[in-house]
């Protein structure tokens, strides 16, 4: 079974909610904020702790226990500069696994150059599925791979200076890196060679079972 965890929600709009009602549906411990008192009001029957509270303010972070979380998703609405701000008061809590709702391709560009690992699009990403359902072009359509397979997008940092066959990620992990995008770049390339040298910043695309994903993150 995947590792459950605690996870930090800031931000329980439309996104925000959705995602943390779906993690705690997978099994894990949500803990929400946001500034919104009807938004507070509406997850405490859903949520295992949600607190009022405003991001953008460190010590309030600290008070509600975010300095203790290893993963914390920013979905802040419309606000660039809130977005910002409340990544660089976890970053200062010295929280790592951050994942960022982007809401424009300079907003985008502003969190890599900050180090934020994860950088989202819900939008793009659900638009992207629904497309390839529609045309049955989906991966799991052509290889029937089971609703235990999962894509994931990861940020080098550690594995700067490597190359594939370096990482050796199929045999120890038994995943499969299937794309990548260099750190100048606004496309993603696929089927990378293994020799390919990645530097910090670079993306890649990996494709395999939950499980097996969830473990790179110790690797």
């Amino acid at each position: 079974m995947p590792e459950k965890n605690e996870i930090g929600v800031i931000g329980l709009g439309k996104f925000g909610y959705s995602l943390a009602e779906a993690l705690t549906s997978l099994g894990h411990e949500v803990v929400g904020v946001d500034n919104d008192g009807d938004h507070v009001r509406r997850a405490q029957d859903r949520l295992a702790h949600v607190y009022k509270a405003d991001a953008t303010d460190e010590k309030a972070l600290e008070q509600v226990g975010f300095k203790d979380l290893e993963k914390v998703v920013v979905s802040t609405g419309d606000s660039m500069e809130a977005s910002i701000l409340v990544v660089l008061n976890l970053q200062s809590l010295g929280v790592e696994d951050i994942w960022v709702k982007a809401i424009s391709e300079e907003h985008e560009r502003v969190l890599y150059k900050l180090g934020v690992p994860h950088v989202v699009f819900p939008e793009a990403f659900v638009a992207f599925q629904l497309a390839q359902r529609m045309t049955s072009l989906g991966i799991h359509d052509y290889f029937g791979l089971g609703s235990d397979v999962a894509t994931r997008e990861i940020r080098v940092d550690r594995w700067a200076g490597k190359t594939l066959r370096d990482l050796d990620l199929t045999n120890k992990y038994h995943v499969q890196v299937v794309a990548f995008r260099k750190k100048d770049e606004a496309e993603f390339s696929f089927v990378p060679r293994a020799d390919l040298v990645f530097e910090e910043g670079d993306v890649i695309v990996i494709i395999g079972k939950m499980d097996d994903i969830s473990r790179i993150d110790k690797y």
